[in-house]
């Protein structure tokens, strides 16, 4: 069954509009369901800005849907999905605000920090989200909120939600593997993990440095060790020193 939304059948009279071509100014046809069109007056191609991708964030079968889309609106996508692993990681902790507060840091840090990386926004930020998603779980099942019981409880919470947002399987995949092992990296790592490891060390230290002062010794060691990107070094430096 074609989505109801790409069937001509449902379109209304504004489903066919022009739009000034923003390099020369003449007029360019868009259909709604256009991810970008060629000026033919001057040959410069853009987006179509009247695309909705609501249901393109979660909806398994927006690729075959909407096909291969411009580098500008695979991030409007990517940016909707983050959003909606966001709003499913409050879902679950519910008034739990301590935990929402942290895996909010800890995504804000990592979107910093992957950014000046390279690294997958998709990915780290759903990682992110999601990385202490295992600890009520932890706590019910065994009376503790140890690193090992977040990591092996966080992981099927994580696909459960990812798979209700129709996630690629890839990128599941990878979320629910840094899920598993946020708190231990392995000798050899994946950017996307460093950039998440890093950000949650920043919240981390944050944290410890609210109720007691981290020495300076200390922290330039951390600084020197502990970190395992360049920019999430700085970043660290950044939020310590204005804490």
């Amino acid at each position: 069954m074609k989505c109801p939304g790409q069937d001509t059948q449902y379109w209304k009279d504004d489903a066919i509009f022009e739009v000034k071509c923003p390099e020369c100014g003449r007029s360019v046809e868009f259909f709604k369901d256009d991810s970008a069109r060629k000026c033919e007056h001057c040959g410069h191609r853009f987006p179509n800005p009247k695309m909705d991708f609501g249901c393109a964030a979660y909806c398994k079968y927006a690729k075959q849907c909407i096909g291969d889309l411009a580098p500008e609106l695979m991030a409007q996508r990517e940016n909707l999905l983050k959003d909606k692993v966001a709003v499913e990681m409050k879902k679950y902790f519910k008034t739990d605000f301590k935990r929402i507060g942290h895996a909010t840091r800890v995504a804000r840090y990592a979107e910093a920090i992957g950014k000046q990386e390279g690294a997958d926004i998709a990915v780290i930020m759903s990682a992110a989200y999601l990385h202490d998603i295992g600890i009520h779980e932890a706590e019910r099942r065994h009376g503790s909120t140890a690193a090992a019981h977040q990591e092996a409880e966080g992981p099927p919470i994580a696909r459960s939600i990812l798979e209700k947002l129709g996630a690629e399987a890839a990128l599941i995949e990878e979320v629910c593997d840094i899920v598993g092992h946020h708190h231990h990296p392995r000798p050899e790592e994946t950017l996307n993990f460093k950039v998440v490891y890093d950000a949650d060390l920043i919240e981390n230290l944050s944290e410890q440095q609210k109720k007691e002062a981290v020495g300076e010794g200390k922290l330039a060691r951390l600084m020197d060790t502990a970190f395992l990107t360049p920019s999430g070094r700085e970043e660290a430096r950044r939020v310590l020193a204005a804490g």
